[in-house]
């Protein structure tokens, strides 16, 4: 008769193509999850997310790979350990999307609910996971290898769990349809709205980036989908697995993509030096610069104008003032200009000079580029705006 160590021993190992791939995934995806949770603010909630979403897909990837290669057989116990985790994947893409474009700070407190699927699970398999080895080889052997001979188990086994177990995928499923609609929701939520208006400037903002991110995740659930319409077991999982390389490869290329480490002015001399350096650039900076030197009073300033005062590049700029405070690079200098043609409309001293000339004064270089910016910051036309302020005065 054959021993369990036996039919352990005689599960084959396989090392090709596929495998390596897969493994190239589980590195690539633990890598640049432990970069971003390392170099995250930890303001950043948005980020943060991303990165554990990028190390429970990596975790789960790791637990594929073991499974394909034939290599579980030396740690049965792990078999099946990360279906918990499985739950979590979408419901991690969703709070990810809804904290990076809500600009809302994501707690246990008020967002357990979508950790709530995962929980129970691990309870319903609790019997599963304090079974003996023996069980855990067979359900190993039975989703990769069912030709194989089964180690004999005791019969007086509780098997229950299994009524939950067996309906694990339309559960994975479920969960993929739910988050993928929330999900899709906020997109277009942001996507038709003001929030986003300005945002042309980044050459990846971050209502791309979530939109791609959404669809990486439809293609996901589509994946999946058909993988479990062919296979009956796991031994399908492999074709999803090399997929999720596919996306953390091109999630390291989009972030490598964004870093300032190859930009020129990193290596550049000059810019070691400067007033305020590209390291350091932020948004109370560049506020302190266009207010203390009246920067906006200017005609003939630029974007790429205020980057070399300032030591750094007209990307990165712009970048700092469209997402901390919604304006672009024109909206945010007009800011300025406004509030200063708004006192010496009023101002005495500038009485002998008329609306246009005064519009002139604050930067504008026309009566009707003056006229248009002074409506959208303050609702009204100059000439309503004197209008208002006497009768408040009079009153």
């Amino acid at each position: 008769m054959e021993t369990s160590q036996y039919i352990i021993d005689h599960i084959p190992i396989r090392h090709n193509l596929v495998s390596y791939f897969i493994f190239l995934g589980v590195f690539i995806g633990i890598l640049i999850s432990f970069v971003i949770l390392i170099r995250a603010s930890y303001k950043n909630t948005a980020f943060k997310i991303f990165g554990w979403s990028l190390l429970l897909q990596s975790i789960i990837a790791g637990d594929v790979f073991l499974c394909y290669t034939g290599l579980m057989k030396y740690v049965p116990h792990l078999n099946d350990s990360t279906e918990p985790l499985v739950l979590l994947l979408a419901p991690s893409i969703y709070v990810f999307v809804y904290s990076l474009l809500e600009k809302e700070t994501v707690t246990l407190k008020k967002h357990w609910i979508h950790i709530l699927p995962s929980v129970l699970y691990s309870f319903t398999q609790l019997q599963f996971y304090i079974q003996p080895k023996a069980v855990k080889i067979n359900a190993y052997l039975g989703a990769y290898f069912p030709d194989m001979k089964t180690v004999a188990v005791p019969n007086d086994l509780d098997y229950s769990y299994l009524m939950i177990k067996d309906e694990f995928r339309w559960l994975i499923l479920l969960s993929f349809t739910v988050y993928i609609l929330l999900s899709s929701r906020l997109i277009v939520k942001n996507v038709y709205t003001k929030k986003t208006k300005n945002a042309g400037n980044i050459s990846v903002n971050k209502y791309n980036f979530s939109r791609n991110t959404i669809i990486g995740l439809l293609a996901f659930f589509i994946l999946v989908f058909l993988v479990f319409l062919n296979f009956e077991d796991d031994n399908g999982d492999h074709y999803i697995f090399i997929f999720h390389t596919c996306l953390v490869t091109i999630t390291a290329f989009v972030l490598l993509s964004e870093s300032r480490f190859f930009s020129s002015l990193w290596i550049a001399d000059k810019y070691e030096t400067s007033k305020i350096n590209t390291d350091t650039n932020t948004i109370k900076e560049i506020k302190a610069y266009v207010e203390n030197e009246k920067y906006y009073l200017n005609k003939s300033i630029s974007l790429k104008d205020l980057a070399t005062l300032l030591g750094s590049n007209p990307n990165y700029i712009s970048q700092i003032i469209n997402t901390s405070t919604n304006l672009n690079f024109n909206d945010f200098i007009n800011q300025y200009r406004i509030a200063e043609s708004k006192k010496r409309l009023l101002d005495q001293k500038y009485s002998h000079l008329t609306i246009e000339a005064i519009g002139n004064s604050v930067g504008f270089t026309s009566k009707a580029t003056f006229y248009n910016a002074f409506k959208k910051h303050v609702a009204v036309s100059p000439k309503e705006y004197i209008k208002l302020q006497k009768t408040k005065t009079q009153n």
